[in-house]
């Protein structure tokens, strides 16, 4: 467990956390992203994000407050967006949120059980391996509907990468015999 406190469920009134899980059953996005990081093991940084949009601040604003955590920004649209997008938030404060109060529909139920299961790779520090990225990529594809076609980095530039960094890895190791 980390050193960043953990949210106290059990002191969010349970007609403010039933409520806010509904909204976010309804409203509510789990994601994993893919970003190109040259500074990095594996050129990839993996990020959780859990966000909800709305017009009317006030509900995200209840979010925030009983989340103890994320950020909320208003874009250029007129559309408030509140976002968590630290892993320790995550860790910490989403899935014990969500663990607690829960959804009704089975795709949201869906997404978060795939979403924890994420979190767990990463806590493992999985994603540092090509088998763990594969296994991420699996995970994602089966998520939002499969994203639909919003995703920046898709599985094909990512499996693109591993197949050229293993050539470029024979190549060299055979230049060095």
């Amino acid at each position: 467990m980390s050193t960043f406190f953990m949210l106290k469920v059990d002191e969010i009134p349970n007609r403010i956390g039933y409520y806010l899980a509904g909204f976010t059953d309804g409203e509510g996005s789990f994601n994993v992203s893919f970003r190109k990081r040259k500074d990095y093991q594996m050129p990839w940084k993996i990020s959780l994000c859990f966000n909800v949009s709305q017009r009317d601040k006030v509900i995200l604003s209840l979010f925030k407050r009983h989340l103890k955590c994320g950020t909320l920004r208003n874009r250029d649209d007129g559309v408030w967006y509140y976002e968590v997008n630290n892993f320790n938030a995550i860790i910490n404060h989403v899935i014990p949120f969500f663990k607690k109060f829960g959804f009704l529909s089975a795709k949201k139920k869906r997404d978060f059980a795939k979403f924890k299961k994420l979190a767990d790779i990463l806590l493992k520090k999985e994603h540092l391996t090509e088998e763990g990225l594969i296994k991420i990529l699996n995970i994602r594809k089966e998520m939002n509907d499969g994203g639909a076609g919003r995703r920046k980095y898709s599985e094909t530039d990512i499996i693109n990468w591993m197949e050229l960094r293993k050539s470029s890895e024979t190549t060299r190791q055979a230049n060095t015999k």
